[in-house]
């Protein structure tokens, strides 16, 4: 299962508390996310962590919960209503929220909730790798799809914007055409074994390129290969004559 983040939204600091308590107890695979007293505050966390789950107060001092959902876009985390007063509810229904918490919450209410929700996120998960499996059966190569499970999110990369990929110690840094950086708690190795089909290279213990992507090779120095982002990266004595051997069937 991927990390799954929360975001509780209340503006009352001793219910953030409390909730947040539970969380941490019922729930301590769970990542929780800074807590919000305000729609403005929650936006700007939305808009940068991409909560997985919301337990959203419905009145928020001049604003309300649902003033929040109108603001989301596309963002579709699952939401779990909380309020005081028993005449939200069918709104909150109307509204497609996913559950809807009644003060004082109790606790085993609360988890139901948000195991719900995370049965529900998990599916979700599954059937985007269940879709991304399936269109690799009809792409061409070099247009098949790789999922990289960073912090917040799943991202689907094409194999050919990679441009490298760099370890440390257990995460692998991988480079993309468009600048991009995308950190996964995963090790190069494994990334060697699902790439090296597809024209990428082990040329040391932490780099691994995409040989088109490759600008120059250097041989002065021991040896270098300078990618066309312009990184530098020195080659393994142990691996000079198969990165030689690959450098002749560039073209």
């Amino acid at each position: 299962m991927e990390k799954i983040s929360v975001l509780i939204v209340d503006d009352e600091f001793g219910n953030r508390e409390n909730v947040r308590r539970m969380m941490e107890k019922f729930f301590p695979h769970l990542i929780l996310l800074p807590d919000c007293a305000s729609v403005q505050e929650a936006q700007e966390v939305i808009g940068q962590q991409s909560p997985d789950i919301i337990l959203l107060d419905i009145c928020l001092g001049d604003k309300t919960g649902f003033n929040l959902l109108e603001s989301l876009g596309n963002a579709s985390p699952e939401v779990i209503f909380i309020t005081a007063y028993d005449q939200y509810a069918i709104k909150a229904i109307r509204f497609s929220a996913l559950d809807y918490l009644l003060k004082p919450i109790d606790p085993q209410e609360l988890v139901s909730a948000v195991n719900k929700a995370i049965n529900i996120i998990i599916g979700k998960q599954q059937n985007l790798r269940m879709q991304n499996l399936l269109q690799n059966n009809i792409r061409p190569d070099r247009k098949k799809k790789i999922a990289l499970a960073v912090v917040d999110r799943i991202e689907f990369v094409e194999i050919n914007n990679i441009i490298r990929c760099e370890s440390d110690s257990n995460y692998t840094t991988f480079y993309l055409k468009n600048g991009e950086k995308l950190i996964v708690s995963k090790t190069l190795k494994e990334f060697d074994e699902l790439l090296t089909p597809y024209n990428f290279l082990r040329i040391h213990q932490s780099h691994l390129i995409n040989m088109e992507e490759v600008k120059s090779f250097v041989k002065t120095e021991g040896g270098y290969i300078r990618m066309n982002d312009g990184a530098i990266i020195s080659i393994s004595r142990q691996r000079r004559a198969q990165v030689m051997e690959a450098l002749k069937y560039l073209t």
